[in-house]
């Protein structure tokens, strides 16, 4: 396994993701931060961009839980049967949004365990949610996250609770709020899992991967 890089080696990574792009967004589509949930739990095992050409119409027609209520689960079936795994995926949408309404006055709760208390929402869908909506320094570890943490030397973990602890306790705070985006994008466009584009990455020269294509 690669080492843990030093903190100034991570300082100065994450000084060139900020001016490569200061203010880094996230690539799924929503319009509050209740789509905002049902996009992150539709996510799972499927691609962003999948997810943003099912939700397009159904965030039209209902962009609250009620109105997904209203929906049924029929209907949610329909927009989203181009997602892996949609059946569950609808049941879960339209479970989460009962107990939104029935629990938690239709409201969208900001705390982990809150937001983990409900179907289909687990640790990572809610670290996405607090971090983009809430502003919080929560980190999400997706399959992006942990191969370019454990290949770079910036988060080194076994599993991705490890990653994410290497994540809270090496990045420097003033990076923590985008640094989960930073490093999904490198991971999503240049740390890829079969070849690496290391001749065109920023942190070539910072990053501790052997193997590199250059």
């Amino acid at each position: 396994m690669v080492k843990q890089l030093d903190y100034h080696t991570i300082r100065e990574i994450f000084t060139r993701f900020h001016a490569a792009e200061p203010e880094p967004k996230g690539e799924l589509e929503h319009v509050n931060v209740y789509t905002l949930v049902v996009a992150v739990a539709l996510s799972a095992q499927a691609t962003d961009a999948g997810v943003n050409k099912a939700t397009r119409e159904l965030f039209k027609i209902a962009d609250t839980p009620q109105k997904m209520l209203d929906l049924g689960l029929e209907g949610v079936t329909d927009h989203i049967k181009t997602i892996g795994l949609f059946r569950q995926k609808a049941k879960n949408v339209i479970k989460m949004s009962q107990i939104l309404v029935d629990e938690f006055g239709g409201e969208v709760p900001n705390s982990r365990a809150a937001l983990q208390s409900l179907p289909g929402v687990g640790r990572k869908t809610a670290n996405v949610v607090l971090n983009m909506w809430w502003h919080q320094p929560a980190q999400a570890v997706d399959t992006h996250i942990f191969r370019f943490g454990n290949r770079s030397g910036v988060a080194v973990g076994k599993d991705v609770d490890a990653v994410e602890r290497a994540v809270e306790d090496h990045i420097p705070a003033d990076f923590q709020q985008h640094a989960h985006h930073w490093m999904i994008l490198h991971g999503r466009y240049t740390c890829v899992a079969r070849k690496p584009k290391c001749a065109a990455c920023l942190i070539r020269d910072l990053c501790l991967f052997e193997d590199k294509n250059l």
